[in-house]
């Protein structure tokens, strides 16, 4: 497989950042240090996308199910995104970067979405990449989301892009629900845990035990060599002869 044979928007890769609590206490320190070497990572991987070939990053920044760690972690998580999203916009508007976060809204703290939405603002004319960070996202949640609202919709027939374009509508994505080219899971686990079930029906997964600190630029190129040999024929069987 080559470049030519993506989509002129690049690749779209997301990934599973997991393995932050073990990393630390790996170490003998505690789950927060090791989310916030977490937030160190991604800044790196974001940095190095654009020249890869990726178009679009989605990240798995805070599930659903995160709703039920310890206060004091959810709280440490909440801080943390609010911190990325008021330090970095600068950096990813120069970049070129656009910053779009999916997931419910409803549930955030005011304060959480007023920097998501400024964030989102001062990056909207980014071209360079589109940057997705994934919060409070139940991928079962965005489904029933969008059949709920497929079905009050008179006419609407069920086929896939009216649904992918209600996907994107329950979870505030720009446009239509768009497919994951290649999923990437760090920590060693090899589940997709309720992330972009839909849009992954057809993607390239890879798992790495490396935890998600650890993760780098160059584990990011690994993966999309990697990527790039495999033969995606999308049910297709090459011909003999």
């Amino acid at each position: 497989m080559t470049p030519s044979d993506t989509d002129e928007r690049g690749v779209h890769v997301a990934i599973i950042m997991d393995g932050n609590g073990r990393w630390a206490t790996a170490r003998g320190r505690r789950r927060e240090w090791g989310h916030r070497r977490g937030a160190e990572a991604v800044r790196k991987v974001v940095e190095a996308a654009p020249g890869l070939g990726i178009g679009a990053l989605t990240l798995y920044t805070f599930s659903s199910d995160n709703w039920r760690r310890p206060a004091a972690e959810v709280g440490l998580l909440m801080r943390l995104l609010g911190r990325y999203l008021r330090s970095e916009a600068a950096a990813l508007k120069e970049n070129g970067v656009s910053l779009r976060v999916v997931g419910r809204r409803d549930r955030l703290p005011p304060e959480i979405v007023a920097a998501i939405e400024r964030a989102e603002a001062e990056t909207a004319n980014g071209r360079r990449l589109q940057l997705r960070l994934a919060v409070d996202y139940s991928s079962r949640y965005a489904l029933l989301e969008a059949m709920k609202s497929a079905a009050t919709q008179q006419g609407l027939a069920a086929d896939r892009p009216d649904l992918a374009a209600e996907l994107g509508r329950a979870m505030h994505a720009e446009g239509p629900s768009a497919d994951v080219d290649l999923l990437i899971r760090t920590g060693g686990e090899r589940r997709l845990s309720d992330f972009l079930l839909w849009e992954c029906a057809y993607a390239e997964l890879l798992f790495t035990p490396k935890m998600w600190p650890d993760y780098t630029g160059e584990d990011l190129a690994a993966a999309m060599s990697d990527f790039w040999s495999r033969d995606r024929r999308f049910r297709k069987v090459k011909l003999a002869g």
